[in-house]
């Protein structure tokens, strides 16, 4: 593994498992400090800590709920505190809400929203303050933000094509700072809220082109890559790994 992240600070939310414990662990191993929220889970917290710790880097983990604005902002400071600083935001965190439209609560929509959009922007506004020139935040969205190929995903869909405005919108404000902002958008990923071998899960394999589910490690190493070096002229963009999903 190279070390293109040597040095670098980083917050992942939503990092203690699945798609967030996979950018955290492939980060840490190319060479960064990585700070981490979860929510609840604590035992998974201090697994993904362990493997931080054991690729030789520092590891922050912050209980924090990314409903709550002040626990969003305040993930942000305490990170700085703890590492010295922030290069690397990455908004991972996030619910899938799944349900016909006529059966959405109200508490459902706010809570996706929350999530999924207003913690996306209160992190990076948080973060901004304390970022040097060449910093980057990426954010983890969806396919869905542009296809969405079944009944049900109006709520999520929405919640993730607000981040496709989001980051052409912060790219303008960010651009003259030095700091980039793009969204990765995976398509069906083998996590334990979205198994390979799930209810869905043959219907998921055969829209795709290539027949099968990502790994969380096929998503890291696409965060790693739009968080190093060569990535500086990258920004304001929504950039699809889904195995033709959308194709």
């Amino acid at each position: 593994m190279n070390q293109a992240l040597q040095g670098k600070k980083v917050l992942v939310t939503g990092g203690s498992r699945g798609i967030g414990a996979a950018i955290v662990k492939r980060l840490a191993q190319e060479g960064a400090d990585v700070a981490f929220t979860y929510h609840s889970r604590e035992e998974d917290a201090e697994k993904t800590a362990k493997s931080v710790q054991e690729a030789g880097r520092k590891a922050v983990a912050i209980r924090a709920d990314s409903a709550d604005p002040q626990e969003v902002i305040g993930a942000v400071q305490h990170t700085v505190q703890a590492l010295g600083g922030i290069d690397i935001l990455i908004n991972n965190a996030g619910i899938g809400t799944f349900a016909p439209v006529d059966s959405v609560s109200l508490s459902e929509l706010d809570r996706i929203w929350a999530i999924n959009v207003r913690a996306v922007f209160l992190a990076s506004q948080e973060a901004i303050k304390h970022m040097p020139s060449g910093s980057r935040i990426i954010n983890i969205s969806s396919c869905n933000a542009d296809r969405m190929p079944f009944a049900g995903g109006s709520i999520y869909a929405m919640s993730k094509s607000a981040l496709t405005g989001l980051v052409k919108g912060l790219s303008r404000d960010l651009g003259p700072r030095g700091i980039t902002i793009n969204n990765i958008q995976p398509g069906p990923v083998a996590t334990e809220m979205n198994p390979e071998d799930g209810e869905f899960s043959d219907l998921m394999k055969s829209a795709t082109a290539v027949s099968r589910y990502s790994m969380p490690e096929e998503i890291a190493a696409f965060a790693a890559y739009l968080a190093g070096p060569e990535t500086g002229f990258i920004t304001g963009a929504s950039l699809t790994i889904d195995g033709g999903l959308s194709a």
